[in-house]
């Protein structure tokens, strides 16, 4: 998830409700630029976001995740390793029980290589995450997912 993908062809619409997310980079990452975009970018949507910066330590992001208690995590990559560092991030926090049902979407460059669409998000889903967001499948995927933790979040405040 870049900002070169938003544009006129990428227009999205409010979901109709909010959660809270909690934003990062993976370990390795020390760009910002994506996370400032994407915090505007969920801001805009309507979303309350907590970014914790770049180069996140995996236990900041999990002490982060029980001291926030978001709807969502989103974790953002753009340096080349987001599928090392996001798999072995994602096996530690699905390995604490208390979230093992929060919804973690990762997105961005995933290898230093040039890969195939789709190439990584069947290893990274394995591991764990909710969802997968590759460079190529855009801006708008993304938005429409985050509409789907909204409803569901809506859901299960209504049932208690």
């Amino acid at each position: 998830m870049t900002s070169s993908e938003a544009g006129p062809e990428h227009e999205i619409s409010r979901s109709g409700g909010s959660c809270r997310v909690l934003l990062s980079s993976v370990s390795s990452d020390s760009h910002t630029w994506n996370l400032v975009y994407l915090q505007l970018l969920l801001e805009e949507l309507g979303h309350e976001v907590h970014n914790i910066g770049a180069c996140v330590p995996d236990e900041l992001l999990i002490a982060e995740c029980r001291r926030l208690t978001p709807d969502l995590v989103v974790v953002s990559t753009v340096n080349g390793h987001g599928a090392a560092d996001g798999g072995r991030l994602i096996r530690r926090l699905r390995a604490q029980e208390d979230m093992l049902r929060l919804p973690v979407v990762i997105g961005g460059t995933f290898g230093t290589r040039a890969a195939a669409a789709g190439t990584y998000a069947p290893e990274l889903l394995a591991a764990g995450f909710t969802a997968v967001f590759e460079n190529g499948s855009g801006i708008r995927d993304f938005c429409h997912y985050v509409g789907t933790v909204v409803m569901d979040a809506s859901l299960a405040a209504g049932s208690r």
